[in-house]
């Protein structure tokens, strides 16, 4: 099982092609910081694949996932009904204040 990492903000942004386009910016001025560009590449490729391992049920089978969502949402279906049926029944009789 993969290691919890922290949880990443959502407003975090995944996208590569701006570390794309700066790469290719440096290659057209033959910059010197196209190493450093790669570098930061590399580096969110990896924090992007440690992210993806340490989500909740990635390492269960399709089929395991599927039967666990059906048995969630039969308990909400089931606790919704229960919910509807004691919401109706007044069991106790408030005492209003006085």
């Amino acid at each position: 099982m993969a290691t919890p990492v922290s949880v990443v903000d959502d407003t975090e942004d995944y996208s590569f092609l701006p570390l794309i386009h700066d790469i290719i910016k440096c290659m057209d001025k033959d910059n010197q910081d196209v190493h450093q560009e790669l570098n930061k590449l590399r580096q969110r490729i990896q924090d992007t694949r440690e992210q993806i391992l340490a989500m909740p049920g990635i390492d269960l089978s399709s089929e395991v996932q599927q039967n666990k969502l059906r048995t969630l949402r039969e308990q909400v279906r089931t606790k919704n009904q229960l919910l509807q049926k004691y919401k109706g029944l007044c069991m106790f009789d408030i005492p209003k204040p006085s």
